[in-house]
C-alpha cells in the first residue's frame, strides 16, 4: 500500500482510490487522455539549454539539455483522518514521541483517541519524489526516475551517506526538485522526456506527508503492522477502514473529500449507454466499498447471479452461461442474464501477448541471415492465432498486427495498420495467409516441408515456457500442432518461473512467450521491448528477443522523446514496417476485457489505465435490495413435504397408541 514502492494491478485497485498523484486520466474519453487531478492545471513545460536558459517555444526538442515540469495545485485539499495529523491545544504533534510502552493496547489506528488532517502542500509532493530515492523503500521504478530527475541519484547517495530518517529527507535538497511555493512545485529532467507526464498519474508520484514517515517510524509501530503498507494516509475520495486480505477490505469515504464533478463528455455511445446521465454531479457517490476474499470462481460467479456482488468477470468455466454468439459472430448476454438486467461491457487491453525469437540464437536469430527471417515469417503465418483466441480465450482478444495495442497512439485501424506478411486486407477486414505460403516462406528459407538439409529429419525448435497445469498442457499440445503444419518438430521445455527467467536473462532459450502490459498509454512504452540497447542479455533491459536493427534504434532514438505528431506517425509507420518484416515477435493478441454489471449499477466502463474509478459508480441500493429479496426467496416447500411425510409415519403411531390406551381403559 506505500505508493513508493507498490506496482502492481491488484494494489493499485485500493491505493488510487487513497492517493492522488497531480494528473490522471479522464474516465470516459478514448483514446486515454490526460487530465489535471490535485493539480489546478496541466503543468507547465520549458526546455532550457545547457546553462538553465529558457529556449523558444518553437525549439525542437532534441535541442533541449534540460525540461521543466512546474504544477500548480488546487488549494484547499485535505487529507484523511489520521493521527499521524493530530495535534494538541499547544499544536505539536499528539502521537510523534511516542515510547514503546505508549503503544500497550494499541493495535490498529482506530486504537488512537484522535485523528486529524491538513492541507496539502507543494512539499508533500517534493517529500515523496525524496522517498523514492531512499534505498530502504526499494522503489521499482528508482532506476528510471534516477536517468531523468536531476539529482535523483545524488540525492540516494546523500541519504546513505547520512543514515536516512524522515529529518534528513526534509534537510537534503534535491537539486531537480523544488517548492517555489505553497502550491507550487518544480521538477527539472535531464534532455527531453515527453512520457514523464504519464508517470505524473502514476501512484509513485502522489504526495505524501512527512509526518506519516516519522509517526510510522517510531519504536514498536512495525511489530503492531502499524506502516504505511497496512495503513495508507491519502487525499483521495476514500479511506481504508478495515485490511485483511486473507477475508475482506473496506474502502469507507474520506470525510475530508473536496468532490469532484463526474465527467460531462466521453467517448462515442457513452451517452447512449448511460454513462453521461450523471455529469455535473459530485462525485463519490459510494459511502462504503466492501471487497471480499473469495478462494474459488465458482461461489464468486453464483454470488454475482444472487446479487451479492455488483460486478463480475466472466471465467472460463462460466462463460457458456453468460455469452451467446450471433449468427454473424456478433456477442450478446445468454437470455437468462437479460432478464435479470445484467449489462456486458467489453474493452481491448492495452497489453501484447506475444511469442518471441531469440535474435542470439543461431537458428531462429539475426546470426541465421535472411534464412532465419524467412523461418521466422513462416512460423507467424502457421500460428494461428486467431483459432488460440478461439479456443483458449473464448474469443476474448484481438490479434495482434504488431506490439502496438488499438488504444495506443500509433497503432492504426484498417488496412494501413494490417501486418502484410502475416494478413491480407479482404473485404474489408484481415484474413490471415493460408499455410501453403508459409510453407513457401520455410521452402525459401532451406527448410523444404520443415526438413533440415544438415540432419535430413524434420527440423527441430525448442519452446521454453513457465506454463504448467492441465490448461497448459492443452495449450502447449495446441503449440506442437501449430508447428506440426510446417512439418516441423517443436520441443516443450517446461520449467518453473525462476529457471525460466534465468534461461531468460542468460538467452539460452530459443523461442518463448512473453506480454506488456503498457505502464503509460504512448507507443515507446512497447516500442521500447525492441529498442537494441535494451536487449536482455547484453544491457539487462526489457528487449527480452535480444532484438537489435539499426535502422529502427535511429528511428526509435528520433522518436521516442517528440510528442504526437504527423511525423511521429511516419517514424513509427517505418519502425513497425521494419518489425513486421524482420518479425523478431509472432505478434500474438491483445485481451479483451468483458465486465458484468447488474442493472443497479451506474457508469461502469473498464478503464484499464486509470485505477481511481471507484468514485464515478452509483449504486441504486433499494433496486439492489429488492432484486437479492427476489432472486434468494427461502425455498420452504421441502420442509412442508418433510413434515407431511412425517406426520404419515407419526400419525398411525399415535392412533394406534390412543386405540391401546382406550382398549385398556374398557
Amino acid at each position: 500500500m506505500d505508493p513508493a514502492r507498490s506496482y502492481s494491478s491488484s494494489a493499485y485497485a485500493f491505493i488510487a482510490q487513497i492517493y492522488e498523484p497531480p494528473l490522471t486520466y479522464h474516465y470516459l474519453r478514448r483514446p486515454f487522455a490526460l487530465q489535471p487531478l490535485t493539480a489546478a492545471r496541466m503543468p507547465s513545460v520549458r526546455l532550457l539549454d545547457a546553462q538553465g536558459r529558457a529556449l523558444p517555444a518553437d525549439a525542437a526538442p532534441a535541442q533541449a539539455a534540460y525540461t521543466e515540469y512546474e504544477i500548480e495545485l488546487r488549494p484547499g485539499i485535505r487529507y484523511q483522518p489520521h493521527p499521524a495529523l493530530a495535534r494538541g491545544p499547544g499544536g505539536g504533534y499528539l502521537y510523534h514521541n511516542l515510547a514503546e510502552a505508549d503503544l500497550d493496547g494499541i493495535d490498529t489506528l482506530a486504537d488512537f483517541p484522535r485523528a486529524g488532517t491538513r492541507e496539502l502542500v507543494a512539499r508533500d509532493y517534493v517529500y515523496q519524489i525524496k522517498r523514492m530515492a531512499d534505498a530502504r523503500n526499494h522503489c521499482p521504478i528508482a532506476g528510471i526516475m534516477a536517468e531523468y530527475i536531476v539529482g535523483f541519484a545524488q540525492y540516494r547517495d546523500q541519504i546513505k551517506d547520512t543514515g536516512g530518517g524522515a529529518a534528513d529527507l526534509r534537510g537534503l535538497a534535491m537539486a531537480g526538485v523544488e517548492a517555489l511555493s505553497r502550491y507550487r512545485y518544480r521538477i527539472r529532467l535531464r534532455g527531453s522526456y515527453p512520457q514523464f507526464q504519464y508517470w505524473l498519474a502514476m501512484p509513485f508520484f502522489a504526495p505524501m506527508p512527512w509526518e506519516a514517515d516519522a509517526f510510522y517510524r517510531q519504536d514498536g509501530m512495525e511489530r503492531r503492522n502499524l506502516n504505511l503498507h497496512w495503513h495508507p494516509l491519502g487525499t483521495g475520495p476514500y479511506m481504508l477502514t478495515e485490511n485483511n486480505p486473507n477475508l475482506r477490505m473496506v474502502l469507507a469515504r474520506n470525510p475530508h473529500f473536496r468532490g469532484e464533478p463526474y465527467p460531462g463528455d466521453g467517448a462515442a455511445g457513452d451517452a447512449e449507454a448511460g454513462l453521461l446521465a450523471d455529469a455535473g454531479r459530485t462525485v463519490p457517490f459510494l459511502d462504503r466499498a466492501v471487497y471480499s476474499l473469495e478462494k474459488e470462481s465458482i461461489p464468486r460467479w453464483t454470488k454475482f447471479l444472487q446479487g451479492y456482488y455488483d460486478l463480475s468477470g466472466i471465467g472460463s468455466d462460466n462463460f457458456d452461461q453468460a455469452v451467446d454468439y450471433g449468427a454473424g459472430g456478433e456477442i450478446a448476454l445468454t437470455e437468462e442474464l437479460r432478464a435479470r438486467g445484467i449489462r456486458l461491457r467489453t474493452a481491448v487491453e492495452p497489453t501484447t501477448y506475444y511469442m518471441a525469437f531469440n535474435m542470439l540464437d543461431p537458428v531462429v536469430g539475426a546470426a541465421g541471415g535472411d534464412p532465419a527471417r524467412l523461418l521466422r515469417q513462416a512460423v507467424s503465418i502457421a500460428v494461428d492465432f486467431e483459432e488460440h483466441i478461439a479456443i483458449f480465450g473464448n474469443g476474448r482478444g484481438v490479434p495482434a498486427q504488431g506490439p502496438l495495442p488499438p488504444a495506443i497512439a500509433g497503432a492504426r485501424a484498417g488496412p494501413e495498420g494490417v501486418n502484410p506478411v502475416v494478413y491480407r486486407w479482404r473485404d474489408g477486414r484481415a484474413v490471415r495467409r493460408g499455410i501453403a505460403e508459409a510453407r513457401a516462406l520455410l521452402r525459401r528459407a532451406g527448410y523444404d516441408r520443415g526438413i533440415d538439409p544438415r540432419t535430413g529429419r524434420p527440423l527441430v525448435l525448442h519452446f521454453d515456457t513457465a506454463g504448467s497445469g492441465p490448461d497448459a498442457k492443452a495449450r502447449l499440445n495446441w503449440m506442437r500442432k501449430q508447428f506440426d503444419k510446417l512439418g516441423v518438430e517443436l520441443v516443450v521445455r517446461a520449467t518453473d518461473y525462476n529457471r525460466f527467467r534465468d534461461k531468460m536473462q542468460k538467452g539460452t532459450a530459443q523461442i518463448f512467450e512473453w506480454g506488456w502490459h503498457a505502464d503509460y498509454p504512448d507507443p515507446e512504452n512497447f516500442l521500447f521491448l525492441l529498442y537494441g540497447p535494451n536487449g536482455k542479455v547484453r544491457h539487462h533491459g526489457p528487449n527480452s528477443a535480444n532484438y537489435e536493427n539499426a535502422e529502427y534504434d535511429a528511428l526509435f532514438a528520433r522518436m521516442k522523446n517528440i510528442p504526437d505528431s504527423p511525423d511521429r506517425q511516419r517514424l513509427i509507420d517505418a519502425m513497425l514496417d521494419i518489425l513486421r518484416d524482420d518479425a523478431p515477435w509472432v505478434w500474438g493478441y491483445h485481451p479483451v476485457s468483458y465486465t458484468l454489471a447488474h442493472a443497479w449499477v451506474r457508469n461502469s466502463k473498464p478503464n484499464p489505465l486509470s485505477y481511481n474509478t471507484l468514485k464515478f459508480l452509483r449504486i441504486d441500493s433499494a433496486a439492489r435490495a429488492r432484486a437479492t429479496a427476489a432472486w434468494n426467496r427461502p425455498i420452504v416447500w421441502p420442509l412442508w413435504a418433510f413434515a407431511g411425510l412425517l406426520a404419515l409415519l407419526v400419525l398411525p403411531a399415535v392412533a394406534g397408541f390412543l386405540r391401546a390406551e382406550r382398549a385398556r381403559g374398557r
